[in-house]
């Protein structure tokens, strides 16, 4: 399942004195810890009496974040972005006239920025060779907004819906600035194939229900809608639509398949055929042995999540872990260098937050369908053309721990048009990778592993021609 990016994060800094290379002007650029990176903009504003400014971080949504404390002594700058858990600390210097650079440091985890001189983005749009609509469609109380794009041949087009990995995505399921959606419906509506992609529920310009409070079924019941609408209009074939599920979305196909026999056919892209708890368990394992971890540690992390999964399932030796838990955050906190220490406000609000921090996603209505549901459940009632693709390198949907089970539920459906498919190097997200490891999606390149999206292109064409 997709990797999920939940970091600490930030809420506002700035003010001070000095002059000397210009400061005050909108600078772009990166925070870089050892796993992830977020683009950000600062805007640094100077008055009469200092400075003040912003910052925007970019994968949180979050915008004019208010800074605090900036120092500037032409080459050094210092700025602060206080927030309820701990400040953080930015301090850095001007490696020249168009260039900052400098460390990254909040609640004990240190980084690097970047910052560069604002470039305001002038898209330059590409005159597309099809037409790309935005669109709206419900279910229930959730208020669904889209992007459809559409061959511009005339007559009704095959079409395919895109559906997100594990927690709130845009439309375009962009992680760390790889638009993985955007990239598949460019090359499908090219090809001739139309694609729905959307904002999942509560995200982006999409209203409603959020993904923490809802399951793995009542998106399936989205995708279902999202079928409806389609087949309402007189430019798809409504006998011809089918459906891409990446990660967890590998899930929610199967689940809509069963319950709406005209959704034509499916793609899992890396989706899984067993339980969410035993995917979590070797995912952890896989991913920690990758990073370079012991196997000491390994196995602490793997019986910690037993020992949760089984609390979660019985109610009995939660208070427990959560004593656990408090120690282990006490201990790295009195390890952390004194200067660490001093970005953290509180240590027992810190010790508090790091409990609630590890516990809370287990305990969302979403969390504890996924753990327990089954896959393979709905998958043996899947009857039409069905294409499972795993990546080479996947540490979080393990080929060798899914191909088997989804290939045996499909034979167990009868099922005769099913194909699996691996593509060698392709990690979780079907990037060329090294080990594999999500630490490495955001020093990737962004785009897909060689072969990837002609094969699932052709895969379409092939069972949408013989129907048409």
């Amino acid at each position: 399942m997709k990797f999920f990016i939940k970091a600490i994060l930030f809420t506002t800094v700035l003010t001070s004195i000095t002059f000397g290379q210009q400061l005050e002007k909108k600078w772009e650029g990166k925070i870089l810890l050892s796993n992830f990176e977020f683009d950000i903009i600062v805007n640094f504003i100077k008055s009469d009496t200092g400075y003040s400014g912003t910052i925007d971080i970019i994968q949180q949504g979050a915008k004019d974040l208010p800074l605090a404390n900036i120092f500037y002594n032409y080459p050094e700058i210092k700025f602060e972005l206080p927030t309820s858990f701990a400040t953080a600390y930015f301090s850095g210097s001007f490696i020249n006239v168009d260039l900052i650079e400098g460390e990254f440091l909040q609640g004990g985890v240190k980084g690097t920025f970047n910052l560069k001189p604002y470039i305001e983005k002038v898209e330059i749009k590409e005159e597309l060779p099809y037409q790309e609509e935005e669109i709206t469609f419900t279910n229930g109380n959730n208020i669904f907004s889209g992007t459809l794009t559409i061959p511009k041949t005339v007559g009704r087009h095959p079409a395919v819906v895109l559906i997100t990995g594990s927690g709130a995505q845009n439309r375009d399921e962009e992680i760390v600035g790889f638009k993985i959606f955007r990239v598949i419906a460019d090359f499908l509506t090219r090809n001739g194939i139309a694609v729905l992609r959307y904002d999942d529920r509560n995200f982006g310009k999409s209203k409603g229900t959020s993904v923490d409070s809802s399951t793995t079924e009542d998106f399936a019941y989205d995708v279902i809608e999202a079928v409806k609408y389609l087949q309402s209009r007189n430019d798809i074939n409504p006998t011809q639509i089918g459906l891409l599920g990446h990660s967890e979305g590998g899930i929610v196909a199967p689940l809509a398949a069963t319950k709406y026999p005209d959704i034509a056919f499916i793609i899992l892209m890396a989706g899984t055929g067993v339980k969410g708890k035993e995917i979590i368990l070797e995912q952890t394992r896989a991913i920690m042995k990758a990073n370079g971890e012991t196997e000491e540690k390994i196995n602490e992390a793997t019986d910690y999540m037993n020992r949760l999964f089984k609390a979660l399932e019985t109610g009995e030796g939660m208070e427990e872990l959560e004593n656990i838990i408090k120690k282990q955050a006490a201990e790295y906190y009195e390890s952390l260098p004194e200067e660490q220490k001093s970005t953290i406000k509180d240590k027992d609000e810190y010790i508090d937050l790091m409990l609630k921090s590890r516990l809370y996603p287990f305990k969302t209505r979403w969390m504890r369908f996924f753990l327990e549901f089954d896959p393979k459940t709905a998958l043996e009632k899947v009857k039409c053309p069905t294409l499972a693709i795993f990546g080479e390198l996947d540490l979080q949907v393990l080929k060798w721990q899914n191909e088997k089970p989804i290939e045996e539920a499909l034979k167990k459906a009868g099922n005769k048009n099913y194909e699996i498919k691996t593509f060698e190097k392709a990690n979780h997200l079907f990037q060329e990778a090294i080990t594999g490891s999500p630490s490495e999606y955001a020093k990737l390149k962004k785009e897909f592993v060689s072969g990837f999206l002609e094969y699932i292109t052709n895969w379409i064409l092939k069972y949408t021609s013989q129907t048409r």
